[in-house]
């Protein structure tokens, strides 16, 4: 019985241990920057930077860079980036825009900070959509171009997924509690943790329950008996008493009765 105890309460230990999962979330830095994009598309010089890794809830910091190749009139500009909610559903994360500009001799610089949201991981997307007219100048004269909706995807920054880490560190923390586990039910009762072993020391105790439920009850019948006999030996006892008392009496009375005279 005591061995059981024991038992119970190492797995009482190792079901809270299984059930509070925690996660711990580290500072990742957000000032190493990774190029992403480097790219010519007709007309334009497109480069990408952006944070290389980071976490969900942390930051990402990128800067898209646009220069020109050639004479250009950016009538539409859009760059969005997305996120993957566990590690699958596509979401928005942020999104710029530009309209009817003309790339001058300065490269065009977008800069911009945004916040990872919860159980976001993988890697980050970007997408980036033009619609231009390049103006190209030959010996023969100039020519203009007209670019509608010209896309560039890439992959960028990698979010980290803490949540599935955690896990793992659970799940290595839980193996080292069974194995403790699975050592001290061998010492108590020379079988492994199983199921199965469980389930036999389970039904040995309900059995020992029975059993011991039983002798308590005879212990209790016989405890009865034992005091209806003392009470018989009492009555018995004071009989004997009585007994005696009125034998004597009557052999006193005998013996002191007077002699008659004829």
């Amino acid at each position: 019985m005591e061995k059981l105890r024991k038992l119970s309460l190492m797995l009482i230990v190792f079901a809270l241990v299984s059930t509070s999962i925690r996660v711990t979330k580290v500072q990742a830095s957000t000032e190493s920057m990774k190029t992403f994009l480097d790219s010519k598309i007709p007309g334009i010089y497109v480069q990408v930077n952006a944070t290389a890794e980071t976490q969900p809830n942390q930051n990402i910091t990128f800067i898209l860079s646009l220069k020109k190749l050639t004479s250009v009139y950016v009538e539409y500009f859009n760059l969005s980036i997305f996120g993957f909610l566990n590690g699958t559903q596509k979401i928005i994360m942020a999104n710029i825009t530009g309209n009817n500009f003309t790339l001058g001799g300065a490269p065009e610089i977008y800069n911009c900070t945004f916040k990872v949201p919860e159980q976001v991981w993988d890697v980050a997307y970007g997408e980036i959509t033009l619609t231009y007219n390049a103006t190209y100048t030959a010996e023969f004269g100039s020519l203009e171009l007209q670019y509608r909706d010209i896309t560039i995807g890439f992959t960028m920054t990698h979010v980290e997924n803490v949540y599935l880490k955690a896990i793992e560190e659970q799940l290595k923390n839980l193996k080292s509690t069974f194995e403790l586990l699975n050592q001290t039910f061998w010492e108590s009762f020379q079988m492994n943790l199983t199921a199965e072993n469980l389930a036999l020391l389970n039904k040995t105790y309900w059995e020992l329950q029975q059993n011991y439920t039983e002798l308590q009850q005879k212990y209790s019948a016989l405890e009865g008996s034992a005091n209806e006999l003392d009470n018989t030996r009492r009555v018995v006892a004071i009989l004997v008493v009585t007994t005696v008392f009125f034998v004597a009496t009557t052999l006193y009375l005998v013996l002191r009765k007077p002699k008659g005279y004829w």
